[in-house]
């Protein structure tokens, strides 16, 4: 809103910069893309690209208006404001916020005026934030009063008769709740009355009478809970009217009966329920309506019949569906058109075919199923576009700028937007690949201490291996859809490799998450209880295994029965992981993503956590006994370094996919780099380092390693010594560094069981 004035120039000399930016915006209405449509029409440019102005260089539409000069004359980045409509220009002028430096009073051409309160221009006076709780007293002849931001509760009756010049009257921001019906009385030149932020319940019939010249009546932000129709008597030169956040429940029969020249009509932010060509059929000359944030459900075919709009926002209402005529009567009218935000809009394939005028269509938050080029094609003079995802922007490859340009993971050209990401996906994919296949080529060739144990840690490996797998799929399609993803995306989230490659990262994530919290149990019961017959057997570990893999294969594959129920739960992303929740995502969807991610994950990791704080505390007190005290607390850093970095794993890779979970269903907006980071990265952190923390760390499998390495080193030497004829000699002594002690001097852990030192 207005706050103090602006530049060092006059009220006429704002209302003719208003003048100018109409002008101006108005030569500009019958063109394509503004300062764009020369070089358009003079350029032939591939589909899907823009000339930079008039040369003949051509930019695809991502590099358009993407805040980077990528024309050698920068034409990409000019004229990419949205700048289509009245909204815009008005508000520019409308919003000067620029201080200028007050006048003495004896510069001053008002008599009177408050001590608290400065004279700016010799007619113009600014009381703001004086604690002020009345109106003061002024000069007749104060021709602009802010009075903006005091505790003024009341207007009474002809409180400003005197002052018939003045032409700008600003009381938003206190306390108003009572208007009287001749509080505004005698003010026959004012031009803006902003009432914004107050406390106004109602108005009176009549009180805005004798403001027959106002063009601007601000009053947003009030709980107004009705308004009559002897309300507007007087009004038939109003241009402007704002009622934004007012609840408003419905509309005068006739709304424009008595305000013929009205051309600015904002009723954002209200109740309004229904709207029908009755309400605005005597609005003839209305350019600019405003409806946003409203409960309106229904809009009838014939509603715009008898109006030349500019500029209609029906954002974030509760419409079904927009009939295939809807915007017919405004085809030669309408500028720019914005349907956001109405998440069950069901959308005709020719709802836009006669808007051949149209230069800005906002349709974000909206799921458009029968999405396809024909939609967007008849609107030859469509400049912007917003979206609900990039995806989208391929079906209206002939609009200059289009809106999202990326989801955070993937961007028009590649799946994985971040060269950083394309690294590490390829990275990850090779250490997780990589280290469970060693492990597991290790532990089969290496005679384990615990055949159970061992099978389990294979088992896990194999689990952790398929996200592996995932990563190289994923890298694999990046480097597939390189440079023309945009064209593939739709098609590959709704494909059958998207959601297999979906079921896979899911059945490798819930099954390691499993098998790690029964490796920890099993772990528990060993130290804790040492002397109890609690070890599970054969038999038991291979029905615990199955049962595992089976329900983690349930759980990746429920999703994939019913997609009425839980829609493409995989193919949200270019990833195909059903990490972030969205306002359009079912129901059913987001509840079971909750469920899997925030219940059985942290009771899992709560588990595991609470398993190893009791295995430590147990071998802490058992080691109080020893006699070594430097011994014992050798071993007792030991295990806890090693119980630390297992829980620090866990932690690292859980407890953020925790808060992004958090996040989004608290529908707080997280970048999208975040969530690609969270399953490129963090993701797969746990299977890359579970080798290293359950095999290749143990004192067991490194003595093995050893071993194994000393037994080669030993008959490659013999081969080669028996070369040489002197094999007797070597076969005598063992290569330095080889010495295998004993069975029975082998190191014990302080369980008695190697494996877990």
């Amino acid at each position: 809103m207005d706050k103090m004035r602006a530049g060092k120039v006059s009220t006429f000399g704002m209302d003719l910069r208003v003048l100018v930016l109409l002008l101006v915006h108005l030569t500009h209405t019958g063109t394509k893309a503004a300062a764009f449509a020369l070089g358009e029409l003079e350029v032939e440019c591939p589909l899907g690209q823009f000339p930079c102005g008039n040369t003949s260089e051509c930019l695809p539409q991502a590099l358009q208006c993407n805040g980077y000069a990528d024309c050698p004359n920068g034409a990409d980045e000019d004229q990419c404001g949205d700048n289509a409509g009245w909204g815009t220009l008005l508000n520019q002028a409308a919003s000067d916020t620029s201080v200028i430096d007050p006048v003495s009073r004896d510069e001053c051409l008002l008599q009177e005026y408050p001590e608290s309160c400065k004279c700016f221009l010799k007619t113009e006076v600014a009381c703001v934030t004086a604690n002020l709780q009345d109106v003061p007293k002024l000069s007749p002849n104060v021709t602009w009063l802010s009075l903006r931001s005091n505790n003024i509760r009341r207007l009474s009756d002809y409180t400003f008769a005197e002052n018939s010049v003045l032409g700008r009257l600003f009381l938003q921001n206190n306390s108003l709740q009572i208007i009287s019906k001749h509080a505004f009385s005698g003010l026959y030149s004012l031009k803006r009355l902003f009432l914004s932020e107050n406390l106004i319940v109602s108005l009176s019939p009549g009180v805005f009478k004798d403001l027959h010249q106002l063009e601007w009546l601000m009053l947003d932000h009030n709980p107004l809970t009705s308004l009559s129709q002897d309300t507007f008597i007087g009004l038939q030169s109003l241009i402007f009217l704002s009622m934004v956040d007012a609840s408003l429940k419905q509309l005068p029969h006739s709304f424009c009966e008595h305000m013929p020249s009205l051309t600015w009509l904002d009723l954002g932010g209200n109740q309004i329920q229904t709207l029908s060509y009755s309400i605005l059929k005597t609005c003839s000359k209305l350019e600019v309506l405003q409806l946003m944030d409203n409960e309106i459900n229904n809009v009838h075919d014939n509603t715009f019949q008898s109006l030349k709009l500019a500029e209609l926002n029906l954002s974030s209402n509760r419409i079904r569906e927009l009939p295939k005529n809807t915007f017919k009567s405004l085809s030669k009218s309408l500028l720019k058109l914005n349907m956001s935000n109405n998440p069950l809009l069901l959308i005709h394939s020719g709802t836009f075919n006669h808007l051949t005028h149209l230069q800005s269509l906002a349709l974000e938050g909206i799921e458009i199923q029968d999405i396809q080029p024909q939609m967007f094609l008849p609107m030859k003079n469509l400049s912007y576009i917003y979206l609900k995802t990039f995806q989208y922007c391929s079906y209206a490859p002939r609009v200059r700028s289009c809106k999202p340009n990326t989801d955070g993971i993937s961007s028009f050209e590649d799946l994985l937007a971040n060269i950083v990401l394309r690294v590490c996906v390829w990275v990850m994919a090779f250490i997780t690949c990589f280290g469970n296949l060693l492990v597991i080529g290790m532990r089969s060739l290496i005679r384990a201490e615990n055949n159970l144990h061992a099978a389990c840690i294979k088992v896990l490996c194999c689990a952790d291996c398929l996200m592996g797998v995932y990563l190289f799929f994923v890298g694999i399609y990046d480097v597939k859809f390189r440079g023309q993803y945009n064209r593939h995306a739709l098609m590959w989230m709704e494909s059958i490799e998207c959601r297999t490659i979906g079921f896979l990262a899911m059945l490798s994530s819930e099954v390691s998450v499993l098998l790690l919290t029964y490796l920890t149990l099993e772990k528990f019961l060993v130290i804790v209880f040492p002397f109890s017959n609690l070890r599970p057997g054969k038999l038991q570990t291979g029905v615990v295994i199955s049962s595992i893999w089976l329900t983690g294969f349930i759980i990746a594959a429920v999703p994939l029965m019913n997609e009425e129920i839980f829609g493409n739960y995989y193919g949200r992303n270019g990833v195909c992981f059903p990490l972030h929740s969205d306002r359009q995502e079912k129901p059913t969807a987001k509840g079971y993503s909750t469920g899997i991610f925030l219940g059985l994950n942290v009771a899992a990791f709560l588990m595991i956590l609470i398993c190893y704080s009791s295995m430590f505390y147990s071998i802490y007190k058992t080691g109080i006994n020893a006699t070594d005290l430097r011994s014992r607390l050798h071993k007792d850093v030991a295990v806890a370094n090693r119980f630390f970095f297992i829980v620090f794993s866990d932690a690292l890779c859980w407890i953020p996919i925790f808060l992004v979970k958090v996040l989004s269903l608290l529908e707080v907006e997280i970048p999208g780099t975040i969530s690609s980071w969270v399953v490129i990265f963090i993701l797969p952190i746990n299977s890359a380092l579970n080798p290293i923390l359950y095999t290749l760390t143990t004192s067991f499998f490194r003595e093995q390693v050893e071993v194994l390495l000393c037994r080669w080193q030993r008959r490659h030497t013999l081969k080669k010594d028996r070369k040489s004829l002197t094999s007797s000699t070597v076969f005598m002594e063992a290569p330095r560094g080889c010495y295998q002690p004993p069975a029975y001097l082998q190191r014990v852990s302080l369980t008695g069981d190697p494996r877990y030192a």
